[in-house]
């Protein structure tokens, strides 16, 4: 594996620190640089623990459905092909969940760098703040690029990838390819199967409507 420049530690920082940091991010200007990386580490690590909970809590309610179903199916097909799908969602959870254990290797390496590298920390500090500074913007652009969805029933961590990858090309100077690249490859680690999948075709779109308007 390559090693990830320091802009793509910065956007991870960011991306599972941004929903646990104060409501006026600003104050993270006024905090020394040990204070800022405990901050945005203290709120990575809140985030990951609280994706995996929810993830493995939604994987065992599937597992507890499928097997309620099985056992009161009666061998009937349609209930049998039921417990089958409802098994797989299982499945596709706890893989889920794992991954975003499997995250949990880089932190040294996030920390690491966010205390040595101040383009790491600064980086990551002026994504959270243009975030939250433009979030009526940033989300009114998601929203019309959603289909049949609302921005309000996204996931958490797709809902932040999104606000990330779009306040970079709108208010930062990102290129759009950069930006859906490294937002895809975020939700790669620490969003579903399809979620990737989801975010480069909500991306593309926001990219498309830019460009008609």
């Amino acid at each position: 594996m390559q090693p990830r420049k320091p802009q793509q530690i910065a956007r991870e920082l960011a991306l599972l620190s941004i929903s646990q940091l104060p409501v006026n991010p600003k104050k993270l200007d006024k905090l020394q640089d040990d204070q800022l990386v405990s901050k945005l580490v203290l709120g990575a690590v809140r985030t990951l623990t609280l994706e995996v909970q929810d993830t493995l809590n939604n994987a065992a309610g599937e597992l507890q459905r499928s097997n309620d179903r099985l056992l009161s199916s009666q061998t009937r097909a349609s209930d049998l092909d039921t417990a089958r799908t409802m098994l797989q969602e299982a499945i596709v959870c706890t893989q889920t969940a794992i991954n975003q254990l499997g995250t949990a290797v880089d932190f040294p390496e996030l920390i690491q760098l966010a205390n040595q590298d101040k383009g790491v920390r600064n980086y990551a500090k002026e994504l959270v703040i243009t975030v939250n500074e433009h979030r009526d913007v940033i989300d009114k652009l998601i929203s019309t690029a959603l289909v049949d969805w609302q921005v309000n029933r996204l996931a958490q961590i797709d809902h932040d990838i999104l606000q990330i990858a779009v306040a970079e090309m709108e208010f930062l100077g990102v290129p759009n390819s950069i930006a859906i690249n490294e937002a895809v490859e975020l939700a790669k680690r620490y969003s579903g199967d399809e979620g990737h999948r989801f975010i480069n075709g909500v991306l593309r779109r926001v990219t498309e409507q830019k460009k008609t308007a």
